[in-house]
């Protein structure tokens, strides 16, 4: 895999959550979160029903891997970053 990516649900009961992009298998997406959704059981998703997230910080994407490989505890730890720094850029700006 290459990068690290995000992306948010824009549909469905999940709608506004926020996944780490384990792969893709045709037109689904393999989304997970380290928690309820581990890379070992990725959620399939239609690639139409999410938002890539682009320009992660170096820091957020550094702590789902380890030796360039994702990891589960790395994942959650960088969503919950990720989203508490996304709520505190909120806040600022409003």
């Amino acid at each position: 895999m290459g990068a690290v990516m995000f992306a948010c649900s824009k549909a469905g009961h999940d709608k506004g959550r926020i996944y780490a992009v384990a792969g893709s298998s045709g037109d689904k997406v393999l989304l997970c979160d380290g928690d309820k959704r581990p890379l070992e059981r990725p959620k399939a998703k239609n690639a139409k029903h999410i938002q890539i997230i682009r320009n992660l910080p170096e820091e957020i994407v550094s702590m789902c891997e380890q030796n360039g490989k994702l990891y589960n505890e790395g994942i959650k730890r960088a969503l919950k970053q990720y989203t508490l720094k996304r709520l505190e850029e909120s806040d600022v700006k409003g």
